[in-house]
């Protein structure tokens, strides 16, 4: 007869003492879930298994021993695990060794009331943790399966059985101050449980406390007061109010308590979450970047040679198109009226931005820091800034369509429609880069 010992990966590297799990005897199979390591008295390991298994209803029992000699002191140990078996009185005795860090293992077994003591072993190794969070889910057409396949299918269900079973005896890990050390899948992991189990209680008054915030927000915003104009004007316009309401609405999706009904809904959640996580991470890059070297200053520096630059190009072409542009002869009094207005309109662009200058680099150092609510909020911040800038672009668009339409109605004006049509697209094209 073939014994199968199912040996958890994690217990590869423990010390020496004995092995805890549960025989199956039908299928002639031990699963080991721990290792209960030196010193240890008898009957208070026999105390502790009989109340895990009380509470999990799970036969744990000691199975055997475990031997992983490092040192010269420990090479007379063996015999001494092979005694152990008078005191727990097992059938069969399985016996486990490790010699230091070598790839070969010892595995036998031993049975006193029995012909044949030494059986056939073969030791399989499974990730006790991947077990633990795993479930197996049984065949789904039962009558097309052959019994073969369904003697199988109940024997692998009976090992994640036993191991998901098991969770009491994973409570207890190195840093207990108890009699009995044992170590499995989460020996190292209490700690880090600990927090983890901190972080989730917290969570719940975390994510309520943010619902609230969130709900009041949303009814501000919903409320009458943003309904009037300019308020209302404003919210549809700016590509900012936008995306601070998607953004308010996906940080509701994440804080709410409800729990996902089908796995679409937990889907979306999860890509939500991860999509607002990449976006303040890409924002809080992008403030790093600005704040270190002073490079807002910088870019503040440079914003006025530039307007100033794009001024004076537009005042050149301005300047062409009242005479004679590409040798063609216009209306020499509409020239100069439209050229003027236009010219106009560009000083008093430019004087705007020279007023703000002192201004400009404390605004873009709110706009980097608005980069930590991510970064397409920071972007369309930027948007509506550019869409500011150049709102003498859109009046330059109004009132030279005024003029279009009504120098249209005559129809002995083709030569000063064709003259202003010309200014008109000529003016947006050269600044459409700025």
């Amino acid at each position: 007869m073939v014994l199968k010992v199912f040996f958890p990966s994690c217990c590869s590297s423990a010390e020496s003492g004995i092995l805890v799990g549960r025989w199956l005897s039908e299928q002639s199979s031990a699963v080991i879930l721990a290792v209960v390591h030196f010193p240890f008295i008898p009957f208070q390991v026999k105390q502790y298994l009989s109340e895990v298994q009380r509470v999990t209803k799970v036969s744990v029992s000691v199975l055997g021993s475990w031997s992983n000699s490092k040192q010269e002191k420990e090479e007379n140990l063996s015999k001494f695990l092979e005694d152990l078996g008078t005191i727990f009185s097992h059938e069969p005795w399985i016996q486990i060794s490790k010699e230091g860090d070598s790839k070969f293992w010892s595995c036998s077994t031993f049975q006193k009331h029995s012909n044949n003591p030494k059986e056939e072993v073969i030791l399989v190794y499974y990730d006790q943790r991947k077990v633990m969070l795993s479930h197996l889910h049984p065949p789904l057409d039962t009558t097309t399966s052959t019994d073969q396949e369904t003697d199988d299918a109940s024997k692998l269900s009976a090992i994640f059985h036993t191991v998901a079973k098991s969770k009491m005896l994973f409570m207890t890990d190195r840093y207990n101050d108890g009699p009995i050390k044992l170590t499995h899948w989460q020996s190292d992991g209490a700690e880090a449980s600990i927090i983890v189990e901190l972080m989730k209680q917290a969570s719940v008054p975390a994510c309520m406390l943010l619902a609230f915030l969130l709900s009041l927000v949303s009814g501000i915003c919903r409320s009458r007061v943003l309904k009037f104009w300019p308020l209302s004007f404003l919210w549809r316009k700016l590509s900012t109010c936008e995306q601070l309401g998607h953004r308010l609405q996906h940080l509701q999706v994440i804080s709410s308590n409800k729990k996902a009904q089908t796995q679409t809904q937990l889907m979306r959640k999860a890509n939500i979450f991860v999509s607002l996580l990449i976006d303040v991470a890409l924002g809080i890059l992008l403030m790093s970047w600005l704040y270190r070297k002073n490079r807002i200053g910088h870019l503040a520096d440079t914003l006025i040679p530039v307007a100033d630059h794009v001024a004076e190009e537009l005042q050149d072409l301005l300047q062409w198109l009242m005479g004679a542009p590409a040798g063609l002869k216009m209306n020499r009094a509409l020239d100069q009226v439209l050229g003027r207005f236009f010219l106009y309109h560009i000083h008093l662009w430019i004087s705007y931005i020279h007023l703000m200058s002192p201004f400009i680099e404390m605004i873009l150092w709110y706009v980097g820091l608005s980069a930590c609510l991510g970064l397409t909020v920071a972007l369309c911040i930027l948007s509506d800034i550019i869409a500011l800038l150049t709102f003498h672009i859109y009046c330059f668009y109004v009132y030279g369509a005024s003029y279009l339409l009504a120098l249209c109605c005559s129809q002995s004006c083709c030569s000063s429609c064709l003259q202003l049509h010309s200014i008109i697209w000529c003016l947006p094209c050269s600044v459409c880069w700025w």
